[in-house]
């Protein structure tokens, strides 16, 4: 998730297992505060965050994270300021169909790779002929 406040400072992130704290001031001295209860617990030990100049990108890790949650938040109700961020988003419904087919396409390729008979012979070749061509060209 990402606070965009740009030239903050006094940051503050606390990531816990259930919930995520933040806050900051932006370069007016406006004080920002958001404390979010997660849908399901979060591996707080390998989660972190990211500081720039305009804004603040926090990495959160699902405690399981072959699950989908149907939302971030715990409550039903979205906040008004939290929106996706959609170059982040990843569609769990079919993701398992789309790795067996590339698996199988990879298996595919490879199998056409090793039944290929073995390379021409270039015995019969010989410089003379290459050089015949070059004079009658």
């Amino acid at each position: 998730m990402e606070f965009c406040v740009e030239d903050s400072t006094d940051v503050h992130v606390l990531i816990e297992d259930h919930r995520i704290v933040f806050s900051c001031k932006n370069p007016d001295g406006v004080e920002f505060y958001n404390e979010i209860e997660f849908y399901a617990k979060v591996n707080c030990k390998d989660s972190q965050d990211k500081r720039s100049g305009r804004s603040i990108t926090c990495f959160v890790r699902k405690w399981k994270e072959k699950v989908a949650w149907p939302r971030l938040t715990k409550e039903d109700i979205k906040p008004v300021w939290l929106s996706v961020d959609f170059d982040n988003w990843r569609d769990w419904e079919g993701d398992e169909e789309v790795e067996l087919a590339q698996v199988e396409h990879y298996a595919e390729l490879l199998k056409k790779v090793s039944t290929k008979g073995p390379p021409p012979a270039m015995d019969d070749l010989d410089d003379d002929s290459d050089s015949a061509d070059a004079t009658s060209n």
